[in-house]
Order: C-alpha cells, then sequence, then structure tokens
C-alpha cells in the first residue's frame, strides 16, 4: 500500500529446492519460502528472469545437474503444479546472442510471453544513463495483472533487481505506482561478516565474485553495523535516485533497508550452523576445483574457497569421508568412494570387475544400514554378469561395471524373491544428507543417482583415466 498498490518483490537464492540454504541452516525446509508464496497465489505473480549470459554458457545448477534454460521451464511447470500463475519470463543482458533469441522462441511456442532486458554499458556506475530513456527506457515493458510480482530466477547474478528497476521506470512513465522490496536468505544481515554461514553465501557465489560487506549506507543512516554484499551495495545509488525522481523521496537508507530477511532469528543453535556452514565451504572448494578441471570455472575461483577455508582455519581434512576415501584408493590402487552415515560410521566401497567404487559403496551403505552382515552378497555374480553383457556386447559400453542406477534395479529384482534386498532398500531414504566422497570425477549417471537420494557428494578433480574426451 506505501507503493500505490503494487509491489515487484525479488526473491533472492531459489524458491524451489534451496538445499544451500538446508545444509547450512539445519532445520530449514528446502521450500519454506514457496510455503509463504502459496499463501499468496490469489493476489500474486511470477516473473522468472534468466540471464542471456547463462544461457549463452549453457550455466548449470550445480544441485541439479541441469542449465539454467531447462530450469526456467522446470520452474514454470513447478509453479503453475501449485497454483500460481507465471506471467512471463524476462531475458536479461541481452545483446543479441543467438542462443538467448532460440530459447526466446522455444519459450514462445510454448505459449510463455518473453520480454527483453538489454545491456546497458557501465552499468550500475552511469546512473544517469540507466535512469533514462538510452538505459532502463530501451528494455520491453513487462506486462503484469497482479498486485505482486514476485520476480525470481534460476540462480544469482541473473539481473532479477535490474528487472524490478527497469519496471519501476516504465511504470512511473505510465502513471502507474509502484514500489520495489527484496526477500533475501544470504547474507544473514544481522550475523558478523566473517560468520560461518556468511562465508558459505560467499562459497556459494564464487563464481560470481560477491563478497559480504558491512553496509555503508546503514552504518551512516542508523549507526548500525549490518552484513550486505557489494551488488546490491552497488546498486542501492541507482535504486535510491530512481525513488528520488519518481516518488521525490526514497522509503529506503540503505540495502538492508530494503529487504526482507529474519532468518537470523531463527537460528537456535549457532555452533551447529557454523559446522554445517564449513562442511559447506568445503564442498565449494571440490564443487570449483572439479568445474576448473571440466573447463567450466577459473582457477581464480579456487583460490577464493581456499582464502575462505583459510579465514576459517579449516581443511579437506575437517572433511572425514575424503581421508577415507584416499586411503581405499591407495590401498587398492584403484578408483575409491567413501561415505559417512546417519550413525557416523564411515563405509568405503572399491572398483572391482563387477562393480565400480560408487555402486560398491551403495551397496555397502545399504547393508550397514540395514543391518545385513558385511559378507553377505546382495547381488551375486550370477545376476551382475548378464547385465555386463548386456553393456558390452549390446549397448556399445566399453566399461562393464555397473552404476549405481544398475545395481539399484538389480536390487529392486532381487528384492521380490529375497527379503535381505528388500530391506536393503527400504533404508535408501536414510541415505539423505550422508556425506561422500570419490577419488575420482563420477560419471554423470552416478553423480545425478547420488544427488536424487539427497546424499551430499564431492570428488577429487581428476578422472580415472587420461583421456582428452570423457563420456557422461
Amino acid at each position: 500500500k506505501d507503493f500505490g498498490g503494487k509491489l515487484y518483490l525479488e526473491f533472492g537464492g531459489k524458491l524451489f529446492d534451496d538445499y544451500h540454504a538446508s545444509r547450512v541452516l539445519p532445520g530449514f525446509e528446502p521450500d519454506s519460502k514457496i510455503q509463504i508464496l502459496k499463501n499468496l497465489r490469489d493476489e500474486a505473480e511470477i516473473v522468472i528472469v534468466i540471464s542471456a549470459d547463462d544461457i549463452e554458457r549453457n550455466k548449470q545448477r550445480g544441485d541439479l545437474g541441469i542449465t539454467y534454460d531447462d530450469d526456467t521451464l522446470r520452474l514454470i511447470d513447478a509453479f503453475r503444479l501449485i497454483g500460481l500463475f507465471v506471467g512471463s519470463v524476462s531475458i536479461t543482458h541481452y545483446r543479441g546472442q543467438r542462443t538467448a533469441d532460440n530459447f526466446r522462441k522455444r519459450l514462445e511456442a510454448l505459449g510463455v510471453k518473453v520480454y527483453l532486458q538489454h545491456w546497458i554499458p557501465d552499468y550500475p556506475e552511469n546512473i544517469s544513463l540507466i535512469i533514462s530513456d538510452d538505459g532502463f527506457g530501451k528494455n520491453d515493458y513487462i506486462e503484469t495483472e497482479k498486485s505482486l510480482v514476485v520476480v525470481t530466477a534460476p540462480g544469482p547474478g541473473s539481473g532479477k533487481m535490474a528487472a524490478c528497476l527497469s519496471q519501476l521506470y516504465h511504470e512511473h512513465k505510465r502513471g502507474i505506482k509502484s514500489g520495489y522490496a527484496k526477500f533475501e536468505t544470504f547474507p544473514i544481515w544481522n550475523l558478523p561478516l566473517r560468520h560461518p554461514v556468511n562465508l558459505a553465501y560467499e562459497a556459494a557465489t564464487a563464481d560470481l565474485d560477491d563478497i559480504n560487506m558491512i553496509d555503508p549506507y546503514h552504518l551512516d543512516a542508523y549507526g548500525e553495523t549490518t552484513v550486505n554484499y557489494n551488488r546490491d551495495v552497488e546498486i542501492f545509488p541507482v535504486l535510491n535516485t530512481m525513488f528520488n525522481r519518481i516518488y521525490g523521496a526514497s522509503p529506503y537508507k540503505s540495502p538492508t533497508d530494503m529487504a526482507v530477511n529474519m532468518a537470523g532469528y531463527c537460528i537456535t543453535d549457532d555452533s551447529a550452523c557454523r559446522r554445517a556452514s564449513e562442511q559447506e565451504i568445503i564442498r565449494r572448494y571440490y564443487q570449483s576445483a572439479c568445474s576448473v578441471r571440466l573447463g567450466f570455472s577459473e582457477q581464480s575461483e579456487v583460490y577464493k574457497q581456499e582464502i575462505l577455508m583459510n579465514q576459517l582455519g579449516i581443511s579437506i581434512n575437517d572433511r572425514p569421508v575424503v581421508g577415507a576415501a584416499l586411503k581405499k584408493a591407495e590401498e587398492t590402487g584403484a578408483p575409491a568412494l567413501a561415505m559417512q552415515l546417519p550413525t557416523g560410521k564411515i563405509v568405503t566401497g572399491k572398483t572391482s570387475s563387477l562393480l565400480g567404487a560408487s555402486a560398491a559403496c551403495l551397496l555397502n551403505a545399504l547393508k550397514d544400514l540395514a543391518d545385513i552382515d558385511d559378507d553377505v552378497m546382495l547381488l551375486s555374480p550370477d545376476i551382475i554378469e548378464p547385465i555386463q553383457h548386456l553393456k558390452i556386447a549390446h549397448m556399445g559400453n566399453n566399461n562393464p561395471r555397473l552404476h549405481t542406477d544398475e545395481i539399484l534395479i538389480a536390487l529392486s529384482v532381487c528384492a521380490a524373491t529375497d527379503e535381505r534386498a528388500d530391506r536393503a532398500l527400504d533404508a535408501l531414504s536414510r541415505l539423505r544428507n550422508c556425506e561422500a566422497h570419490s577419488t575420482v570425477i563420477l560419471s554423470s549417471v552416478d553423480k545425478n543417482t547420488f544427488q536424487r537420494l539427497g546424499v551430499n557428494l564431492t570428488s577429487e578433480p581428476k578422472y580415472q583415466v587420461k583421456k582428452l574426451y570423457h563420456a557422461n
């Protein structure tokens, strides 16, 4: 109401499947934010923002293993499934990229409205250009229907805030009074700057060069120290100038003012959040290292993760499954994988002629959780060898060893006649939130299986074999 009855609400982070938040804030449900929106479905519509640059480089969600453009389609389906209206998709940072044009055509063929937000030179420093017909004025005006417009994206750095500010500019020119606010989980403004939870946010956005910082505007206005991050602090003069030009005064005195974030007040066990965040930073280090090995990231990203670990006095040795996996690999002379179970016990898997290390470790974990003796063979060679023959003789595979998805299918078949196999399958749900580490980069099949089971997997940044091409 303070903004004339219309609000653009930027949702930072992820609305669905916010696994980062659930990992660093134990007890936080991955879909907590979507539960809030479900109560506002009658007055809210969704605008999904995706950067043309992210489309161009096939940027992927690390937690789901899908590209941002595919995730945009997934999000549209997910929002519609729970009764939320998706008004349109806005492609930001647009400079005529062919891949962005193709994605636009794909969306329009599916009946989705698409708008373009153009790249603006010297953004966000050149305020006079940004707030002009040659800046925001060149962008498409996004037609909206509801009083609450929720602006979200597949990931950070997509241009959500710029899309919101562009809308304020266009609506002011049309005589429509509207406002802007931000629902942001990280960084948590009332935690210390170097708190592990906030540093874990820096680790998660290392590819964007996000840096947590004291909000200088809030300190100047209120004499209170709060934490924000560089992109919001950099864009605040643009937002402030726009409000001053439109309304004669800005409702916000600082970036912290414009954000809705009460997560810090919900922390009841600070030490648990600290430990969880330290583990997340180590996982992010391995994720960055593997991304560099795959050619998706620069080495500077790894250096930043190392700096964050040094600031907290932690190392890869603080991730117990790392040492266990490396020890097993050294003993066997082949790739290995280790997994830490809910009890704290660590089980390992080695590479054999029948099974890859991932499949072996998964079977060993299920046997332990189902109280099945270690010497019991859940899958006999009589079951495994015909599958290997199928893979090599008929499916064109070179690797005869069974992947994790294949051993789960085989285990399901055996469960029809074997009570122990049935017990092992029942234990699958207990793998969620377990930690695992592989001594080599796994195939996409194995990575996806662990992901679907909810296992937090890391890998050494190297392949099992020295080849230039590595198939998934």
